[in-house]
């Protein structure tokens, strides 16, 4: 019996991510499931029916968009994104942050108290990677600020540093409690999600304010502001069912959606659409949420064996975080391009 029309689902994959087939009277072989290829390279099937399949994109694979097939009959299962290496030997807690001239900074945050020598990388658009040397403990989330700086936070210390044009940090706010997420107002205020239950509101001559309250993270805060001058914050819990918070510029705090198991880094792209790094075992991957809606649902674009945060590249495209590596997605923004999600 031949088989009929497939689709692959997410259509984007960070290697090592689980991407689903579906589709009619799919190949079997005698003994078992049936072979998959994504370009030229053979991934592993977890499990197959005839009508479902499941398998892994190998990290050694190849990258771009890539033709799914299935064995035995060369089956055309359509085609998938595959994110391509940017950077590895990082220890990443929140998003990587691009700044004015298109330069990604991404962190070795280390282990809570402990110094590295390199806390922080930064990569040209020519992937050439730079190590700053600089004295910043456990650098956990950046924002670029409205004076072209970058801004970073240290859990460990409590603070939050300017990184200066000599590539030298600067206290720039303290006794911020456990400061992870960061984000920029558009009248330039600093706000900055402290772990254990507040956002703190620098004004622009950084004087400090308890701008919300929130219940406490296991992790880390995650912050992003949306196009209608809400701030957005993940705060991941024990449970494995958490949500994504929206606070009004009035300090109005409602959940804009649940449907997450662990989610992390939060990013908006230019058609206003919030992107979230869930990061349960399982089930992690980046969900797009449109939050002009009435009732605001996650839907899972990317698959990631873990992703912890996202940031778009000013030339195009996605960079997605797991803990320890970069990847860059070739997808459009425009939000014409976007997948089905009927």
């Amino acid at each position: 019996m031949t088989a009929g029309k497939c689709s692959v689902a997410p259509p984007w994959v960070i290697p090592g991510g689980v991407v689903h087939l579906q589709g009619d009277h799919l190949p079997l072989l005698p003994a078992g499931p049936p072979r998959a290829f994504v370009g030229d390279t053979e991934v592993r099937v977890l499990g197959a029916s005839a009508s479902h399949a499941r398998f892994v994109v190998p990290p050694a694979g190849q990258s771009g968009t890539l033709p799914v097939r299935l064995e035995p009959g060369a089956v055309d299962a359509g085609s998938l994104i595959v994110a391509s290496p940017v950077a590895t030997g990082l220890h990443q807690v929140d998003s990587p942050a691009f700044d004015g001239l298109g330069r990604l900074y991404a962190t070795h945050s280390g282990s809570r108290g402990v110094r590295v020598p390199v806390p922080l990388y930064r990569i040209s658009r020519e992937g050439g990677r730079e190590p700053l040397a600089i004295d910043l403990p456990n650098p956990t989330s950046m924002a670029l600020g409205p004076d072209g700086a970058m801004y970073i936070s240290s859990r460990f210390e409590g603070q939050v540093y300017r990184l200066t044009a000599e590539d030298r940090v600067e206290v720039y706010a303290a006794d911020l409690g456990v400061p992870t997420g960061l984000a920029f107002s558009r009248d330039g205020h600093l706000f900055v999600g402290d772990r254990s239950g507040t956002i703190f509101r620098v004004s622009r001559d950084r004087q400090v304010d308890q701008f919300a309250s929130l219940p406490a993270s296991v992790a880390a805060f995650h912050l992003a502001f949306g196009p209608d001058g809400c701030l957005y914050v993940s705060a991941p819990t024990l449970s494995a069912h958490d949500v994504v918070y929206r606070i009004t510029p009035d300090r109005l705090v409602d959940t804009l959606c649940g449907g997450f198991g662990r989610p992390q880094g939060l990013a908006f792209d230019d058609g206003g659409m919030l992107y979230v790094a869930d990061a349960l075992a399982g089930a992690s991957g980046i969900y797009r949420v449109d939050v002009s809606s009435d009732a605001p649902v996650p839907h899972l674009v990317a698959a990631s064996p873990v992703a912890v945060g996202l940031a778009f590249d000013p030339d195009g495209g996605m960079i997605v975080a797991s803990s320890d590596s970069l990847w860059r997605l070739g997808v459009p923004l425009a939000a014409a391009s976007y997948p089905d999600e009927s």
